[in-house]
């Protein structure tokens, strides 16, 4: 991706709108949608890594309630030309058209790697990224979980067999209450030997190099040097922390939007 003179790239991740309640996360919905307002001044891509909702799926004719600040906001930047890029995460991994049809936003379902070529700096820089959830070592019961939810035949029987309505409280209610669905550990920093996602990073470096690992699903804000050339950034989130992160073309840096 080429990237023009005075242009950045954005990423954020795990926003979680509707938890615990649509009501009570609405503030942090309009703050979010107030970076967007910012940041769209000199983005040249923005890349959303998952989590964006605490609960989605989508039918063939129907998506769930709600939101709309936040799409009307999504369409508004990528109908003026800036490039959105969405990782589904664990929480709204039933993603399945909507995004690219009405958004005109690429939707991915694993790890992408892209290139950013700075045009007045002359500079290349590779990216690893994706949202983060079960990859490493580690976390068997949520693997497992993972792919009974990516099944053809589970998604199948959940749209089918249930109304949307009661799908919709059964979803919300299993995503704030259920941690094996989820994911989630405790956020709390496990140390660089014990953080899978660090681990993951450093196996991958060991086939092909990358100057960026970009993911989030941990909730922390994370800077770690994997070697003296490659870093792994974890994004934090939108309910404590609220960074994100920003590259120049010379530098990722982590920060918080206030």
């Amino acid at each position: 991706m080429h990237v023009p003179n005075g242009k950045k790239i954005y990423f954020a991740s795990d926003n979680h709108l509707g938890a615990p309640t649509k009501a009570a996360s609405l503030p942090r919905e309009k703050k979010f949608v107030a970076w967007l307002d910012e940041v769209k001044q000199d983005a040249a891509a923005i890349f959303l890594l998952g989590d964006l909702f605490d609960f989605w799926v989508e039918y063939r004719n129907v998506v769930p309630k709600g939101f709309t600040r936040t799409l009307g906001k999504l369409a508004e930047i990528t109908d003026s030309g800036i490039l959105v890029y969405f990782f589904v995460g664990n929480h709204d991994l039933w993603m399945n058209g909507y995004f690219e049809e009405e958004l005109n936003i690429p939707v991915y379902h694993k790890p992408q790697e892209f290139t950013f070529e700075m045009v007045a700096e002359r500079s290349r820089s590779t990216f690893f990224i994706g949202h983060g959830d079960g990859l490493g070592p580690g976390d068997k019961g949520y693997k497992r979980m993972k792919k009974l939810f990516t099944n053809p035949i589970s998604k199948w029987m959940f749209k089918r067999l249930l109304h949307p309505d009661f799908a919709m409280r059964l979803g919300n209610y299993l995503s704030v209450k259920n941690k094996l669905i989820s994911g989630d550990d405790d956020a709390k920093f496990l140390g660089e030997d014990n953080e899978w996602l660090v681990q993951y990073c450093k196996r991958k470096l060991e086939d092909k190099h990358r100057d960026y690992f970009v993911f989030g699903h941990r909730h922390l804000p994370l800077n770690i040097d994997l070697t003296q050339n490659s870093k792994y950034i974890n994004l934090g989130d939108w309910i404590q922390y609220y960074t994100y992160g920003v590259f120049d073309g010379e530098k990722l840096e982590l920060k918080e939007f206030k």
